[in-house]
């Protein structure tokens, strides 16, 4: 097979399946067996670029083909032995020199992974992650040892371009060592290390992260497996460990030595390892696809936040489109699934069947095909966004908007700001936590969720400069009168406790600045301003009923993000049946 049999831009599934006969041959003990580097024109500038645009599977999929190609330094495919000792016995395991990366020898990019991408990429190339022990061993071995270089830390050290940063920091370094000891010398110190540990099977959704040495051999980072799977920041390398190796002189493999309660502590200081992977490394193409064809991840943001976001089908077609990314804040009480919504069946929680948030996005979708509409689903603690700002306050909400921004990517344009019921509560946190609300915010969207807006914290002044300050921002406040709503006969809701009260009330200082037209459409009145930029839909409820998850069920997540736009009202009405029962989930 010649290097023209594959190309930098060859797509992951076709490269996996010219590859799969490949890593099946019989190669020598101490190579990689990727094939040969196709002739491009790459160049790491041009590569980060690139996929500092794609979220974050997008992003791992086209690191996983680059690597799966053979575009990987000359220097990484050589392995070097680390021998270790226990007891009576003797052990010798091959690693990479150095951690892994894309490019050639002059012109490399240390490529950070989630767990599940980097064993993708070590069981295709018949290898496995290290475990700490075998991290500490191969610090022990290394010829080059280089010092820790830490970045601070902030929201954007999971964002390729701050893996660049600290690419070009450890490439200097490394460089400067290179008369002493020429690439493809045993490396390590650069990076922390992504590991493999016993406790992995009672972590479900977690990562594993060792190492980091300084130079006196102590590693700065403990074993440590607090972040979810999906957190991948600047510091993190992948190590290949060969699964080939010796064991008093005979052929063994990393992960029978690793079952042996005998052999186990030659490359384990916690014994038997019997998982030695990730739960989760099926290649794309072997994963069950997602509903409708969508991409959907899930992490977590400390303290205590779940994150899923939900990427549309055909998004190698997207690449470069610009994104509208929907925060979607969830209600009291919900879950992230729940609020997606499906099509129930028996024995389900009701909760499934009261938003559908996954089928209103894939309408809006169909409606306007021309945009790319991301949605990220956002959890609090104890499923209450108010009980999480009381205990975190508010300042540290705006970093989880971008947290979310970098997963997403860096091609995002317009940027949604949502929330139904409790979920408000997260909206006018972050109001609190800016001076002004970012000119990138292209839409504000409360679904019966306007319990905390307050003038006196400044509400209605920041919503009507930043409604001023560009001719696309956007807002739209859906409710109901609730405050005349019966339970079990009695109201519920005081005069002046609920969103009818504070929808008014907002709209009412908003009053003071821009003029509003009102119109009707049956009980609903609708108060619009700023050519319809504004829209104030207040349903009169006249029988007295419970409508607040009803507004978001009928159509209300479809009308918070056309209203105001040529789209408002094609194909659905706001409070009629539901438009989306076709993109139900089963």
């Amino acid at each position: 097979m010649g290097t023209h049999a594959v190309t930098p831009t060859m797509k992951l599934p076709t490269i996996i399946a010219w590859l799969s006969a490949l890593v099946c041959m019989p190669c020598p003990a101490q190579k990689l067996p990727l094939p040969e580097r196709p002739d491009s024109g790459w160049s790491t500038a041009d590569f980060v670029a690139r996929i500092a645009k794609l979220p974050l599977a997008d992003r791992e999929d086209e690191i996983t083909a680059q690597v799966l190609a053979g575009n990987v330094p000359d220097f990484l495919r050589t392995l070097q032995p680390v021998t270790v000792k226990h007891g009576k016995h003797t052990a010798t395991f091959f690693v990479a020199p150095d951690y892994l990366a894309v490019g050639t020898d002059a012109d490399y990019f240390l490529t950070p992974l989630s767990p599940i991408a980097a064993q993708r990429i070590a069981m295709r190339l018949g290898c496995t992650l290290p475990t700490p022990k075998m991290a500490d061993d191969i610090y022990k071995a290394s010829a080059v040892k280089l010092a820790p270089q830490n970045l601070p830390p902030t929201p954007a050290m999971t964002t390729v371009a701050v893996f660049s940063d600290h690419n070009n920091l450890v490439h200097s370094q490394r460089v400067a060592r290179r008369a002493e000891h020429p690439f493809g010398a045993l490396t390590a110190g650069g990076k922390k290390d992504v590991v493999i540990t016993a406790s992995l099977p009672d972590l479900p959704g977690k990562v594993a992260i060792y190492g980091w040495h300084r130079l006196d051999g102590t590693p700065i980072q403990p074993l440590f497996t607090g972040h979810a799977q999906t957190w991948v920041d600047y510091s993190h390398g992948i190590r290949l460990v060969q699964q080939e190796m010796t064991v008093d002189g005979a052929p063994r493999k990393v992960d029978d030595v690793l079952s042996d309660a005998e052999l186990a502590p030659l490359l384990s200081g916690e014994g038997v390892i019997a998982a030695a992977r990730y739960a989760d490394s099926a290649s794309p193409e072997e994963r069950a696809p997602a509903a409708f064809g969508e991409h959907t991840t899930t992490f977590t943001h400390e303290p205590g936040v779940r994150i899923t976001i939900n990427t549309p089908a055909h998004r190698e077609a997207a690449v470069g489109q610009p994104i509208d990314l929907v925060i979607y804040a969830l209600p009291n009480g919900n879950t992230i699934e729940q609020t997606i919504g499906k099509k129930p069946v028996a024995g389900d929680d009701w909760h499934f069947d009261i938003q559908h948030i996954g089928a209103q996005i894939r309408f809006v979708r169909e409606m306007v095909p021309g945009r790319k509409f991301v949605v990220a689903y956002v959890e609090a603690a104890q499923h209450s966004w108010p009980t999480w700002r009381k205990a975190n306050g508010d300042a540290l909400i705006p970093g989880i908007v971008a947290a979310v921004r970098a997963r997403v990517g860096e091609g995002v344009m317009r940027v949604t700001l949502s929330g139904h019921s409790g979920g408000g509560s997260f909206i006018f946190g972050y109001l609190n936590a800016v001076a002004r609300i970012p000119d990138d915010i292209a839409r504000i969207a409360f679904l019966d969720a306007t319990y905390g807006y307050d003038p006196e914290l400044g509400h209605g002044k920041k919503l009507a400069a930043w409604l001023s300050s560009k001719p696309d921002h956007r807002l739209c406040v859906l409710a109901y009168h609730d405050d005349i709503a019966l339970l079990n006969g009695k109201p519920f809701v005081s005069a002046t406790g609920g969103t009818w009260y504070r929808s008014n009330l907002m709209q009412r200082d908003l009053e003071k600045q821009f003029t509003f037209t009102s119109t009707k459409a049956g009980d609903i009145g609708i108060l619009s301003a700023l050519d319809g930029r504004v829209r104030f839909l207040l349903h009169a409820n006249p029988g007295r009923a419970i409508l607040h998850t009803v507004q978001v069920e009928k159509n209300g997540f479809i009308q918070s993000l056309l209203s105001g736009t040529p789209d408002e009202s094609r194909g659905y009405h706001y409070f009629g049946e539901r438009a989306y029962g076709k993109w139900i989930a089963e």
